[in-house]
């Protein structure tokens, strides 16, 4: 079902004097909003949302354009200019490509963005430019989750999971404190947009005006829309453009991703270990060699993903800069020398142990051997200690390579 009304066919032709807050390529007049939408062979959809923003407009009573970012095949282009929609064609593929395309030609104080599919209904933009024009928002977005979603016009697993996930998910990694991050219907200042300095080309540019927007602390408000069935075919992919989102939300929070899995994973490591040497008995569970290999290996495995968060947080310009108190404090006092000479001992004190063990075997035989678990752990210091060293070297070779840059 798409948003029809009883003046659908009044709005399909305007006059001169409706349209006189449009401003049409052949108009000498600086628009005050600019309305993008991209478009991909919608030409189902593309008159009802022109004729739609048009309505809004003469509610605005406002200069605006309306620019169509168009790869299509069909004839929306030419629809929507019959309707003195602007229309431009990236020169790359890719949804946010085609948003970046038109914005850097959006004349507009005030952006709006929405697609061209009839799911939102334009004749809401005042309702979501009015925070952003009263200088009470960055951003406002048209929130579906805390609106209504029309029969067919949402999936259920993506009513239910994948949009309130995704949104979880980026409220926590970003703080951005929305109820609904992958709603399309946007309004925004032109100052935020040169802020968020927006760079992704695919689906994924939703979340990162979101994450950015958190990351920069802008103002982001809300207001509960209606979503409507769309109007030609689905060109989403729900598993490829989900995980592009999750993908995208990960490697831009490296403390997310690296910092606190490493410190959870060394810090129940050593715990382990510790009760395996003591020989604890904990609820009915025997601390022995057993678990002491297993927490031999949490704890290299936590070192090693601790180290790729410290070379990120040096190679990498993730959105959200990584804060964990260690990486900060070992970033700010490393030394080369410092580093590599700790690697050094720690390895060389585990190589000490396990020499003396063999020298041990050597003379007396098996029977005189230590403890295994002592020498698992020297063994663990070996392998962390030779990681330290090479990975010293490492670290100031990407200092010295981002400091050149």
């Amino acid at each position: 079902m798409t948003i029809k009304s009883d003046q659908a066919n009044q709005r399909s032709t305007y006059s001169e004097t409706q349209d006189k807050f449009l401003v049409t390529p052949d108009k000498d007049v600086d628009p005050v909003l600019s309305v993008v939408m991209p478009t991909l062979n919608e030409e189902e959809g593309i008159v009802e949302c022109i004729d739609r923003i048009k309505t809004a407009i003469d509610e605005l009573c406002i200069p605006t354009e309306i620019i169509i970012s168009d790869s299509s095949t069909d004839s929306t282009p030419e629809l929507a200019r019959e309707r003195g929609a602007i229309v431009v064609t990236p020169d790359r593929e890719g949804y946010g490509y085609a948003y970046r395309y038109a914005f850097s030609q959006a004349r507009g104080e005030y952006i709006a963005m929405g697609d061209a599919d009839t799911t939102y209904d334009f004749e809401q933009l005042p309702r979501l430019l009015k925070p952003v024009q009263n200088g009470e928002a960055d951003i406002c977005m048209g929130s579906r989750l805390n609106g209504e979603i029309r029969d067919g016009s949402m999936p259920k697993l993506h009513q239910y999971v994948g949009n309130p996930l995704l949104t979880r998910f980026l409220n926590t990694f970003y703080g951005a404190g929305v109820s609904d991050a992958h709603s399309g219907f946007r309004v925004f200042t032109k100052d935020a947009l040169e802020t968020l300095d927006l760079t992704t080309t695919g689906m994924e540019f939703a979340s990162e005006m979101v994450m950015k927007a958190g990351a920069n602390d802008l103002t982001i408000t809300e207001v509960p829309i209606i979503y409507h069935e769309r109007e030609g075919e689905e060109t989403l992919n729900s598993f490829r453009d989900g995980w592009r989102h999750v993908r995208f939300m990960l490697v831009n929070a490296p403390d997310y991703l690296f910092s606190y899995p490493a410190v959870a994973l060394v810090s129940l490591g050593v715990l382990v270990m510790a009760l395996s040497l003591g020989g604890i008995t904990a609820g009915g569970v025997n601390f022995g060699l057993q678990t002491m290999v297993g927490g031999s290996l949490l704890s290299i495995v936590g070192y090693q993903i601790w180290t790729l968060a410290l070379f990120t947080s040096i190679a990498a310009d993730p959105i959200r800069e990584p804060k964990s108190a260690l990486i900060g404090t070992v970033r700010a006092r490393f030394q080369l020398e410092t580093a590599a000479s700790i690697g050094v001992v720690i390895t060389g004190i585990g190589m000490l142990y396990v020499a003396g063990v063999f020298i041990q075997w050597l003379i007396a035989g098996e029977a005189a051997l230590p403890s295994a678990m002592a020498t698992l752990l020297a063994s663990t210091g070996i392998v962390l200690g030779i990681q330290t060293i090479f990975g010293s070297f490492f670290m100031s070779m990407l200092a010295e390579r981002s400091s050149g840059n």
